[in-house]
């Protein structure tokens, strides 16, 4: 099995790497209160999985490293339940710029940000625009759950996509981090439907402090989640983000090269 973690190899590995045009993935998670089962950490674990699982399986056709994950995300919505950590939009849009940065000056030009929190996916749509500007390098976004949304909803029972400590990250948490689950209060978890605010089709947007949408921390249903459908949805959501970089969106956007005379 070959090594894909960037924090696991060494500089002339990476530099060679670099010089086979290797796919850098950069997870982008939350730290944030997600009911009373399941850590903090839940975001950033799960989207470091994907992408771990998913670098594995491509690496056989193209060269991929997974960065080291940015474990803190746009979560003011959840500051009230305590056991958050929050930063700015201009933070996150900081953070990123350096470390894509980093990447390219290592000599790295495909770089993907993987999404693995809904409370991000608006700014990272809108950031990876002002990146591909700022660095003259184009910089893909994807959210893990909606690259696998298929799988996702073919998978669980009670909801279509995922919402918030619910059935479907339950699941996955269950697969890949057993031990970090709080069994005793998996009843407990539980509370309303939601639509993530970026898929939404409602008109009107408001940042509604998410204490006052579930008082439970919960959104949706984790009482039916199990660890077959968590790998069920980890196993798919890393194929199709394997296939994706397979696929080298960045080739349309690179510069066309000179015409042979």
């Amino acid at each position: 099995m070959s090594e894909v973690l960037w924090n696991r190899l060494t500089a002339a590995e990476l530099r060679a790497l670099a010089a086979r045009d290797a796919v850098v993935l950069l997870p982008v998670g939350a730290t944030e209160q997600h009911g009373p089962h399941l850590p903090t950490g839940v975001d950033d674990l799960l989207a470091a999985e994907v992408c771990h699982r998913a670098a594995l399986l491509a690496t056989e056709h193209t060269g991929v490293v997974v960065a080291p994950s940015i474990a803190t995300g746009l979560s003011e919505h959840h500051m009230a339940f305590g056991g958050t950590l929050s930063i700015s939009l201009p933070t996150l849009h900081a953070l990123l710029r350096d470390l894509c940065r980093s990447m390219i000056r290592a000599g790295f030009s495909r770089i993907l940000i993987v999404n693995g929190h809904g409370g991000n996916m608006t700014a990272l749509n809108a950031l990876t625009t002002e990146l591909t500007a700022e660095l003259s390098t184009p910089i893909a976004f994807a959210s893990y759950f909606g690259v696998g949304r298929e799988v996702v909803r073919d998978t669980l029972e009670t909801q279509d996509g995922l919402m918030h400590a619910c059935e479907g990250e339950t699941s996955m948490m269950m697969a890949a981090h057993p031990e970090l689950i709080r069994g005793e209060h998996l009843g407990e978890a539980h509370g309303p439907r939601i639509t993530l605010p970026a898929e939404s089709t409602e008109p009107v947007y408001l940042a509604v402090p998410f204490d006052r949408i579930t008082p439970t921390g919960v959104a949706g249903d984790a009482r039916v989640a199990s660890p077959e459908k968590g790998e069920r949805m980890l196993s798919g959501c890393a194929s199709a983000l394997a296939e994706i970089i397979l696929k080298d969106p960045w080739a349309q956007v690179r510069p066309a090269p000179p015409a042979t005379p």
